[in-house]
């Protein structure tokens, strides 16, 4: 069996790191294990394992056939049989199996704002799904959307899961030692960091040691610059820091107390299983598939999305009881290690291959 899994960029985000650690740990379940970026390299790329066979199309546009081109000769020389194509990458994969009809193409649905199916996009991703031999969704939400949707009868649920990090420590956090809030979240609006940074206002002014602290990719544009603007109406330049995206996430979660995400909308965010794999107390909002991570208080806390105040609260509560942050933490970082490792999804994953 040889694999490749597609992905248009391999900038930090939860999709392009979900195919990164799926090329990462097949290669010792499969004959050969690729990746292919298709659009954009990224700091991703260095997280690849030798073993990963690696091609980068360099394409340019949506009809792009040189690179069209260069995909099909790739495939054909590797004699690789399964295309697994994640997020919009869907697009491609299926030009690809028009040409080469035997590969057998499975689609990854990472879906974000899976609060807003309604709104979905769906002509020619529904159009493309006839060729698809299965579908996997990171959440149930999406799973279901699939099966109404799409012209796939093969629509599985198969969640996320998280690998150590091997990266070299280059990441110094600002703030007090001990005392360090992390947001790891793009910015963008579905993250929703403008509830975080109000309740953090609420927070810091009674914790004033206190800081957060934002990795994730900053396209430097309106909408974060309006994030930055409003960290400085908020008085909060010196608590809350902005990094952009890092390839040594696990010394920064390393570096943390309390993971959190104020996120709108979620698909099963592969930042709370790393929270919970790092050893972090984690604050959340309930959308998505977060509550299939945080299933009780004993695991975190789980609030409504947009509530600040509900949001600050469950902040202050772990930043005022470190015995109940350390004991959720560890209680967290246990069920992650058991229903989130990469050994049971591998296997998931295979018996869909194999289908």
């Amino acid at each position: 069996m040889r694999v490749l899994q597609l992905i248009d960029s391999l900038d930090a985000g939860g999709a392009e790191r979900m195919a990164v650690n799926l090329a990462n740990a097949l290669t010792s379940s499969v004959e050969r294990s690729y990746l292919c970026a298709t659009r954009a390299e990224g700091m991703l790329k260095q997280g690849l394992v030798a073993e990963v066979g690696y091609l980068y199309l360099n394409r340019r546009s949506t009809l792009d056939l040189a690179a069209l081109q260069r995909l099909v000769r790739f495939v054909q020389q590797e004699q690789i049989g399964i295309i697994h194509a994640h997020a919009s990458s869907f697009f491609i994969a299926t030009l690809l199996k028009l040409i080469v009809p035997k590969l057998r193409l499975i689609w990854h649905d990472h879906y974000g704002n899976s609060e807003f199916l309604d709104q979905r996009p769906k002509r020619m991703l529904r159009w493309c799904s006839r060729f698809f031999s299965a579908v996997i969704a990171v959440n149930a939400d999406l799973a279901t959307w699939n099966r109404e949707v799409l012209k796939c009868s093969t629509i599985t649920f198969l969640p996320n899961f998280v690998l150590p990090y091997q990266s070299k420590a280059e990441t110094a956090l600002a703030g007090a030692t001990g005392k360090r809030i992390l947001c790891l979240a793009n910015l963008r609006p579905q993250k929703d960091h403008a509830t975080l940074f109000k309740a953090c206002q609420l927070v810091f002014a009674n914790y004033p040691d206190w800081s957060l602290h934002c990795v994730g990719q900053d396209n430097d544009d309106e909408y974060t610059k309006q994030l930055k603007n409003m960290v400085r109406d908020l008085g909060l330049e010196t608590r809350v820091w902005f990094y952009g995206s890092c390839p040594d996430t696990g010394s920064i979660i390393a570096q943390c107390d309390i993971g959190v995400l104020a996120s709108a909308s979620e698909g099963l965010p592969l930042a709370l299983l790393e929270y919970g794999q790092g050893g972090l107390a984690v604050v959340a909002t309930a959308v998505g598939d977060c509550e299939r991570v945080i299933t009780s208080a004993a695991y975190g806390s789980l609030v409504p999305a947009g509530d600040l105040e509900a949001l600050a609260a469950a902040l202050s509560q772990y930043i005022s009881d470190s015995t109940a942050r350390q004991t959720v933490a560890k209680a967290l970082n246990g069920y992650v290690s058991t229903h989130y490792a990469q050994d049971s999804v591998v296997s998931k994953l295979l018996s869909i291959y194999n289908y």
